[in-house]
């Protein structure tokens, strides 16, 4: 009886086909072409500088709180923030800016009592499905390259409260806030907050520098000292910049095929660090990509 070659493992190899390399979230907006991404306008991006440096890139969302919005924009065309700060940082919460209760006047064209834009309706908005559940909503997925919960039976949409994303302070209901007092989430998401307060949009550049900084030790994170205030050197759209000064963004477009590429990797992670993948994701934990232009 004759005696079979011993065949290795390599030898098994030599000649086959190259492993397919499965890919990243990183890859895939890496990959996206020109025609995948959108364009931030530069009337929608708030653009604050620190006193002692650092940029914070706000992009608003008009379409989800516009009479909110519209204040902002009038109170940045108004100087309202000049001698503002950021007064307070509490640990996995928010970051806090503004005048912080100063009796100082509102621009003109700021509504004083805007309503209550928790939520807005479903009409006009085409929206990419998450594809996994939500605990806070009947449904989540993505609109106009935002994370949003909605109702289908309701008729309603909100915005989520994901890192990064800007609300309106307010006192107790049924105040509703002006905008001249803006948080932004440094934490876990608090998605509890959802329809409880206006979200007007998201720090696209810069949630690192409010991350940073030091927590307060005073109640709800309030720094007890004014010394310890963060003074803002100037709050400006980017529209009332210098062209040649303005920042400029894209993010990519909710419903074109690569972000649904990029959602469907980010629940079935396959690359080499994952072990099992997930099979889900939370909404949260899909960040829309953004890109600075240029």
């Amino acid at each position: 009886m004759r005696t079979l070659p011993l065949i290795t493992a390599a030898a098994l190899l030599v000649g086959a086909a190259p492993a397919k390399k499965l890919l990243t979230p990183t890859d895939i907006v890496a990959a996206a072409p020109a025609s995948a991404w959108k364009t931030i306008p530069a009337d929608d991006l708030l653009v604050m500088d620190l006193a002692k440096g650092g940029r914070i890139v706000i992009q608003l969302a008009p379409a989800f709180a516009p009479i909110h919005v519209a204040n902002i924009k009038a109170l940045a065309h108004g100087s309202y923030w000049a001698g503002a700060s950021v007064y307070r940082l509490q640990d996995n919460y928010v970051a806090q800016w503004g005048q912080n209760e100063s009796d100082k006047p509102w621009p003109a064209g700021v509504v004083a009592k805007p309503p209550a834009e928790y939520t807005r309706s479903l009409k006009g908005l085409t929206i990419t499905p998450l594809g996994s559940p939500d605990p806070y909503a009947p449904g989540a997925g993505f609109a106009d390259g935002w994370p949003v919960a909605y109702a289908p039976k309701g008729g309603w949409a909100d915005l989520a409260h994901c890192y990064g994303s800007v609300g309106v302070g307010r006192d107790l209901s049924p105040d509703t806030g002006t905008g001249g007092e803006l948080y932004a989430v440094i934490g876990q998401a608090p998605r509890q907050l959802d329809r409880n307060i206006a979200l007007v949009g998201r720090v696209i550049d810069g949630i690192g520098r409010l991350s940073a900084l030091p927590r307060g030790t005073g109640d709800l994170g309030f720094y007890t000292d004014k010394v310890q205030n963060v003074p803002i050197a100037s709050v400006r759209l980017a529209s009332q910049m210098p062209a040649g000064e303005r920042p400029s963004y894209e993010y990519m477009d909710t419903r074109s095929a690569s972000f649904a590429r990029y959602l469907h990797v980010r629940a079935n992670r396959h690359d080499d660090f994952y072990v099992r993948p997930a099979g889900g994701v939370d909404l949260c934990n899909v960040q829309v990509p953004v890109r600075r232009k240029g």
